[in-house]
């Protein structure tokens, strides 16, 4: 993708997840199937295999406002990668109608903290409504961009995110500012969409969009060394399921290292 093409495809994916937030919007307090799940809605559309929120076991489908669940566009369930504890800080990138942050903020408890960041002013507007809904009082919302994280340097012991990391056109601004929020011996816990390593770009462009999370997913070894690049070590990308020919949902977790100890 070129320099001139990144703002039009932010802004392809900006209305789509839009459209999506708008409808479960639509539908909320009336009898009406989840606005997420056509195909013209988010990643790969929620009902598709692969997608959405059946990857969410039951009981955890069951803590959330129902509107939090049909929102879910995802990938996987980065809550099994992240490994929570109580007191954490943790920040959702892309964090949609809530899905993540919700359940991260019970795993964390009230002495923790959860942070959703989305671009999407319609996403936000669901997220909080959910939260609300949730009695959740240890999340907070941010309108921002993946690429340039609005909270301060050394800020989060964990980083999650639900497919969405494949949809930025700039994949090294985003390693490097969850670098930048991690504290020191802080962890990346995310679900992503990757490639095969024989696929080239081309290729992946005709399995799929961009606002799909296909085309622009970064191959497993484009990703290791996106994540090496910007300085996390102990990188793992291990695939799960395929959405497409040689496309696959993955777990990615990787570690910003601690400092050593002294002496």
């Amino acid at each position: 993708m070129t320099t001139d093409q990144a703002p039009a495809t932010r802004e392809q994916v900006r209305e789509r997840y839009a459209a999506a937030a708008i409808k479960v919007l639509n539908a909320a307090g009336r009898d009406a199937q989840a606005g997420c799940c056509g195909a013209d809605s988010g990643c790969g559309a929620a009902a598709e295999e692969g997608f959405g929120s059946q990857l969410y076991s039951a009981a955890e489908r069951a803590e959330l406002p129902s509107a939090a669940v049909e929102a879910s566009l995802g990938c996987g369930n980065p809550l099994l990668v992240a490994e929570l504890d109580p007191g954490e800080t943790v920040l959702d990138l892309g964090s949609g109608g809530g899905i993540d942050v919700l359940l991260s903020a019970r795993r964390v408890g009230p002495t923790g903290k959860a942070y959703g960041l989305d671009m999407t002013d319609e996403m936000l507007e669901l997220a909080r409504r959910n939260a609300a809904e949730a009695g959740a009082e240890n999340v907070e919302f941010l309108r921002g961009h993946i690429e340039d994280i609005p909270l301060p340097d050394g800020s989060v012991d964990v980083v999650i995110s639900n497919c969405v990391i494949n949809l930025s056109t700039d994949k090294p601004a985003v390693f490097a500012a969850t670098y930048r929020v991690l504290r020191p011996g802080g962890r990346l816990g995310v679900s992503d969409v990757v490639a095969e390593d024989h696929l080239t770009p081309e290729q992946r462009a005709e399995r799929g969009a961009w606002v799909g999370c296909i085309a622009g997913a970064l191959s497993i070894s484009e990703y290791k060394r996106g994540l090496a690049d910007a300085g996390f070590v102990d990188i793992e990308v291990v695939p799960t399921h395929e959405v497409a020919d040689g496309m696959h949902s993955a777990i990615i977790r990787a570690r910003k290292p601690a400092p050593a100890p002294a002496g």
